[in-house]
């Protein structure tokens, strides 16, 4: 998946991304990061597991994907890195046979 195509997921909020989840491709421990959206709280993005201790939390998605919060760098910086694992904690392959289905 683009970066751009999952910017626009959490900036539009038209699907449930919430529990988003990833690795980092040169991480040889493959941690499990996550990324999500809490409609509703003044601060609805959010990132677990990263530089800041307890995770973080964001007014936008701009600020979520532009935060220096993985070895200072952003998960837009190190997109190229970037294996997903789930959207809205439906698996990747899953969600892209629902949501994505092969134009015609």
């Amino acid at each position: 998946m683009k970066f751009e195509t999952l910017f626009k997921l959490f900036d539009e909020k038209r699907f449930n991304i919430d529990d988003t989840s990833f690795y980092f491709k040169n991480d040889p421990q493959k941690i499990e990061r996550f990324i999500g959206y809490v409609p509703g709280d003044e601060r609805p993005y959010w990132i677990g597991r990263c530089d800041a201790d307890g995770g973080c939390d964001f007014s936008t998605a701009k600020e979520l994907f532009e935060a220096p919060v993985f070895d200072r760098r952003s998960l837009k910086d190190r997109w190229e890195d970037v294996e997903l694992l789930t959207i809205g904690a439906i698996g990747i392959d899953e969600w892209s046979i629902d949501f994505c289905p092969p134009s015609r």
